[in-house]
């Protein structure tokens, strides 16, 4: 039972044992106890931990590879991923709500400002940005991650819609422009890493109606899917585009529009209708029998689970010993785990004493 969700997988080039994966996930929680959360997701049994928001530039607010101390935190986070038998991959990204102030500080960038940001960056500074992820994807691997996934969401996701981005230059205007920076970003870690798997994140917006602001359209789908193939990308990771409301991006089962199991496999559909790499799918995803269908199928290949994980982190094991009548569903409420982020408590669950 369950072969296709527990079946290994070739995912771009790395073996992964099945097709579940942790998605990226700001948790907001101290480093130990962020620590021990991955230790337990890893341990419930899942092939790869994704961690989010890894920055590609020297600055940020978040942990830096490029520092000493950071590069000391990413290489324990692999250590102890790798002691569960679990993969690793770091989300590597570059912001465009904060920016290099000119003195290894940052300054931050308000959301009104950001099309203007991203428009009027010289040319050679953004090839310099692209330069930084072939940087930040060595450092990555020689902190011990087995993958990278380029985030195509904040800077990149900015470049790609038409919503933000104005530029008249290389970087403007059709998809072929508006695809060059992503371009190559993806070259400039294949040009340092020839032979690292690079998943690629795909942030996809719509309309009819409208949900997501970054990113590139669904119709836009096929022209930028060659792109990313042919600068290196091994695997794709489908979901919305962000610069909208985190209720749209998390939904609920509430959500007018994504309140169904799978919710953005629609945009995975269109990435898979135009490659033939593996494509991973998200959106609220909990029940093993409607993600055993969907694998079974072809449909995806992989599957990427945040909220259903941090609900019930033995999720994979308790499929794997044919009790899946006791796995702690998540139920989209958006309670402990969605609220934590807004009030800066740190993710939780309403499953948690």
């Amino acid at each position: 039972m369950y072969e296709a969700i527990l079946s290994p997988v070739d995912y771009g080039g790395i073996i992964l044992k099945n097709r579940i994966i942790f998605a990226p996930t700001t948790m907001g929680l101290s480093r130990d106890a962020f620590l021990t959360r991955l230790r337990q997701i890893a341990r419930g049994g899942c092939a790869m931990i994704i961690i989010g928001d890894v920055p590609a530039s020297p600055w940020s607010v978040e942990p830096s590879l490029y520092k000493e101390e950071g590069f000391a935190y990413y290489a324990q986070l692999a250590d102890a991923v790798h002691q569960e038998d679990c993969s690793i991959c770091a989300q590597l990204y570059l912001s465009d709500s904060v920016a290099d102030d000119g003195t290894g500080g940052i300054r931050p960038i308000r959301k009104e400002e950001i099309g203007d940001y991203v428009s009027r960056l010289p040319a050679s500074q953004l090839r310099r940005y692209a330069d930084m992820f072939g940087e930040a994807a060595r450092l990555a691997r020689r902190a011990g991650f087995d993958m990278v996934q380029v985030l195509g969401d904040r800077m990149l996701g900015s470049l790609c819609s038409t919503m933000f981005n104005r530029r008249t230059d290389q970087y403007g205007g059709n998809a072929e422009n508006r695809g060059r920076f992503v371009r190559e970003c993806v070259s400039a870690v294949r040009g340092e890493l020839p032979q690292i798997p690079v998943d690629y994140k795909l942030t996809v917006r719509q309309e009819k109606p409208h949900y997501g602001n970054a990113g590139v359209l669904k119709e836009e789908i096929p022209y930028f899917v060659p792109i990313l193939e042919d600068a290196g990308v091994t695997s794709f990771h489908v979901t919305l585009a962000n610069h909208c409301a985190l209720s749209d991006v998390i939904p609920s089962a509430k959500h007018p529009y994504f309140g169904k199991e799978g919710c953005f496999l629609q945009y995975s559909d269109a990435v898979r209708s135009c490659t033939n790499l593996p494509v991973c799918g998200v959106g609220g995803l909990t029940d093993p029998d409607f993600l055993e269908e969907q694998l079974d199928s072809g449909r995806i290949s992989c599957a990427a689970m945040s909220r259903q994980l941090i609900a019930d982190p033995e999720w994979v094991n308790k499929i794997r010993l044919g009790r899946p009548d006791t796995i702690r569903r998540c139920v989209r409420c958006n309670g402990r785990c969605i609220q934590g982020m807004l009030n800066r408590s740190g993710v939780h669950c309403m499953y948690e004493t």
